[in-house]
């Protein structure tokens, strides 16, 4: 009887060290997207105060977000984003996009087909009122064009510089090897960004893109451009913390001219508790962050 008592209790322990090991693998993604509205991110279009969602760009429709043009009889320079109201420093994003229709009239030809999404990114309130682009990484997406190949899930710098196998790379965008995607298909994008050591660009699963030490610097768009070109706010602060490594920061969707939609758009956190003993532990998490930590039930 004794024994027998042992050996359950045994195969008990075993059960209940198994859930608790699963439960620690499982992956907990996190919508940044309620489907419905727009909480939770702020908008800043270039001329425009912070959430002042100029002809509505943004839109919810259909358990998308919308970037829409239908309000615009010409684009200027009104380009736009939309911040996610948390920064992030180790994580993954994913998240599917399609270009729509036809770029709205005055866009610039080379943002045909262009948008994506800034990682790293300064917030909404930190930006000039005519600022363009916030300082970031651009993760960006073209479509094809039938013609010819034209890369999607490249990396663009705005006030950013980043290094390619080891050695600074000074281009202010650096293509992908990923395949082209012509008309108005959805494709899946994913990052994975760890802080400011390396980041990796996958596009339908595969990984089209690595770079590493992310930092400051760089010029604004390469070194043609300053930061008092790009109408930066507090342009000399920016200059001070030149070569600075750039580790965390913002999530933000673009839109530059062309219709864009997103849906599905999740992250996954890589830091939080590494006490095993947590109710809360992630055996994934490769950044402790212990004070989040929760014991018991």
């Amino acid at each position: 009887m004794l024994r027998s008592l042992k050996l359950l209790s045994l195969v008990l322990l075993i059960s209940i060290h198994l859930q608790a090991q699963s439960k620690s693998d499982k992956e907990e993604w996190k919508s940044l997207f309620n489907g419905k509205d727009l909480t939770g991110w702020d908008i800043k279009i270039a001329g425009h105060k912070v959430n002042d969602n100029y002809k509505n760009t943004f839109i919810v429709e259909d358990n998308m977000i919308r970037v829409n043009y239908k309000e615009y009889e010409k684009f200027t320079t009104e380009y736009g984003h939309m911040y996610y109201h948390k920064p992030y420093s180790h994580y993954k994003i994913r998240l599917q996009y399609r270009f729509t229709g036809n770029q709205v009239p005055g866009g610039a030809s080379w943002n045909v087909r262009n948008s994506g999404i800034m990682l790293h990114s300064q917030s909404a309130a930190s930006l000039g009122l005519d600022q363009d682009f916030p300082i970031s990484l651009e993760m960006q997406y073209l479509g094809g064009l039938n013609a010819g190949e034209r890369n999607t899930g490249n990396l663009c710098t705005p006030g950013t510089i980043v290094e390619i196998n080891g050695k600074v790379d000074e281009a202010h965008c650096i293509n992908s090897t990923s395949k082209t995607y012509n008309g108005d298909q959805w494709v899946t994008a994913e990052a994975i960004v760890l802080g400011d050591s390396i980041v990796h660009h996958l596009i339908e699963g595969d990984t089209v893109l690595t770079f590493t030490k992310p930092k400051i610097g760089g010029g604004y768009v390469g070194k043609t451009h300053t930061f008092k070109d790009g109408k930066v706010s507090r342009e000399n602060e920016w200059i001070k913390k030149d070569g600075t490594p750039l580790g965390s920061g913002y999530i933000a969707l673009q839109a530059e001219s062309h219709p864009i939609d997103f849906r599905n758009i999740e992250v996954l956190e890589l830091k939080g508790c590494m006490n095993k003993k947590a109710s809360n532990y992630k055996s994934y998490y490769v950044v402790a962050d212990n004070r989040l930590c929760t014991f018991g039930k």
